[in-house]
């Protein structure tokens, strides 16, 4: 078995694209759900507007790539704003349940042929929408060390993917610590005692929805550039559970929690997937218990695993605190 290449592949997934989208999307519910105790159900339908956002401004509109970055934050705030005004002040399952159904209403408006022509139906957009963005890449040669292997797009991609996380958790940082944050905690913890003190509950939700929702289009921004590629398919409800699920492994309500839990989460994925495969390719595990082919599922079953016995006897996360989860119900 090839372990110098396993630990490369492990590790360069552990620090790389897919990494860095899905802690950003579990950022934005860190705020929904950890912050606020907003049950968003819908956290992809905020990285398809962004992605969206993108790549048809660019690409049917020739909006320079800076524009339709711009347009896309617009775009999520818009989206928090049409989620958040008929829900937030119903109880938490409403948002819930309008949250999922919007983002699959986003996927199927996209897919549709009715607008084929700027949303590309079922087969996306494909162009050089991030040509502007390549085009500062310093890194022409790429990455190649025993640890971490990119070329030389995808190392552009991840510096600048981690910059912007930093920069959004150092905001995050200080948002949490401040009284505005303070409010955010109390809102989760019992709602009723903060609408007594005279704080406009109704307004302070609408703000953390909308924050939340800014930070998830950033993750479709990467999501969207990366690949050079959209489609609809990608954006689907098993985006926001796996979001959710690299939350929860890191623990909610922790400023870096949510990095902690992307880096792990594909870490893991990875290193399974890599170890079944060179295993069964030696020999070592015969073909009739799994195939090559199987890989796949099995390193899912066997994550899943994990997760669960994670829930059982550790719920709040690895770096979570157990008194974080439990959410007002009357919220």
């Amino acid at each position: 078995m090839d372990f110098i290449f396993i630990a490369q592949q492990s590790f360069s997934a552990a620090l790389g694209v897919n990494t860095i989208i899905f802690a950003l999307a579990a950022i934005g519910l860190n705020m929904h759900f950890g912050y606020t105790g907003l049950l968003n159900f819908g956290q992809a339908g905020f990285l398809a507007v962004g992605a969206y956002s993108v790549a048809t401004l660019v690409v049917s509109f020739n909006f320079p790539l800076w524009a339709a970055l711009l347009a896309g934050i617009l775009n999520s705030v818009i989206l928090a704003l049409l989620l958040g005004l008929p829900t937030l002040r119903l109880r938490a399952d409403y948002l819930a349940i309008v949250t999922i159904a919007a983002a699959e209403i986003i996927r199927q408006i996209a897919r549709s042929a009715t607008f084929n022509k700027y949303l590309g139906g079922s087969d996306g957009i494909t162009g050089k929408f991030g040509k502007d963005f390549f085009a500062l890449n310093p890194f022409k040669s790429g990455l190649n060390t025993p640890f971490l292997r990119y070329n030389g797009n995808d190392l552009w991609v991840v510096v600048t993917g981690w910059a912007l996380v930093i920069v959004v958790l150092f905001v995050m940082w200080l948002l949490v610590r401040s009284p505005w944050g303070r409010v955010l905690k109390s809102i989760r913890e019992d709602e009723e005692a903060v609408r007594s003190l005279g704080k406009n509950v109704y307004l302070y939700k609408m703000q953390s929805l909308i924050i939340g929702g800014i930070v998830g289009s950033f993750a479709g921004f990467v999501y969207a550039l990366s690949r050079q590629s959209v489609q609809p398919d990608n954006y689907g409800t098993a985006l926001t559970f796996f979001a959710y699920t690299v939350l929860i492994l890191g623990g909610a309500a922790r400023v870096f929690a949510p990095i902690a839990g992307s880096i792990i989460f594909w870490f893991l994925l990875v290193f399974i997937e890599q170890m079944l495969r060179q295993a069964v390719s030696a020999g070592y595990i015969p073909e009739w218990l799994i195939g090559v082919n199987q890989v796949g599922q099995i390193r899912f079953m066997l994550v899943g695993l994990g997760l669960m016995m994670l829930m059982i006897f550790r719920p709040q996360g690895i770096f979570g605190d157990r008194k974080e989860l439990a959410l007002d119900a009357r919220a």
